[in-house]
């Protein structure tokens, strides 16, 4: 699969543990796979596949 960007070779469970496993806090992130919204209901649901494309948008506070 492929995270932002970069070619993984780890497999997961569900979307919470590639999260948890790659420092992601799933408070403070988005998911996106292969150009859809994970809702963050179905992380520790969703099953990622070994083709797919999965983009974690972190959002940061500031002022």
């Amino acid at each position: 699969m492929k995270i932002n960007g970069k070619i993984i070779t780890a497999t997961y469970k569900n979307i919470e543990e590639l999260l948890t496993d790659n420092g992601y806090k799933t408070k403070y992130v988005a998911v996106e796979c292969n150009g859809n919204i994970i809702p963050k209901n179905i992380y520790s649901e969703y099953v990622p596949g070994a083709d797919d494309v999965i983009e974690v948008v972190t959002f940061v506070g500031g002022g």
